[in-house]
């Protein structure tokens, strides 16, 4: 089973952008954790991560191609815009699991906003770099329940 970690804008500033929100752990710590889950759970994992929507899109398209049996994304700020990331994933009949650092329910208004979140089987937020975990485990039990 293998599963894909897209991160979008400015995810690989962690540990230098506003970390009252989003943490001290740098993005190689984030990286770290998550390989460190997948080896546990016995499962494989790409990470992905970019500044540019196209690339985010390019990466969904070729996941449908890479026979990958379910996708995390945290889109960044895209979340709140990017009907073009929103259309690829809905191209995908996978399980698709949108993660958020923080509580964007608890911010600024447009961050409330997910135009991501009604592709996704599933939406966590506000569990940290936390989240990341519990959504590849979600994200298994979705795919093992669409084998039955």
């Amino acid at each position: 089973m293998k599963l894909l970690v897209i991160n979008g804008p400015n995810l690989n500033f962690l540990g230098i952008r506003e970390k009252e929100v989003y943490g001290m752990e740098n993005y190689e710590y984030l990286l770290r954790q998550i390989h460190k889950k997948a080896e546990e759970m016995g499962i494989l994992v790409e990470v992905y991560q970019s500044n540019h929507e196209g690339a985010i899109i390019d990466k969904i398209q070729e996941a449908y191609f890479d026979k990958i049996h379910g996708i995390i994304i945290n889109p960044g700020a895209y979340t709140h815009y990017s009907y073009a990331i929103r259309d690829a994933l809905a191209c995908m009949k996978i399980p698709k699991i949108e993660v958020h650092i923080s509580n964007i329910m608890e911010r600024e208004d447009f961050r409330k906003i997910s135009v991501i979140r009604e592709v996704c089987d599933e939406q966590i937020k506000g569990e940290g770099l936390k989240g990341y975990e519990r959504a590849m485990e979600l994200a298994v039990k979705l795919i093992e329940n669409n084998k039955k």
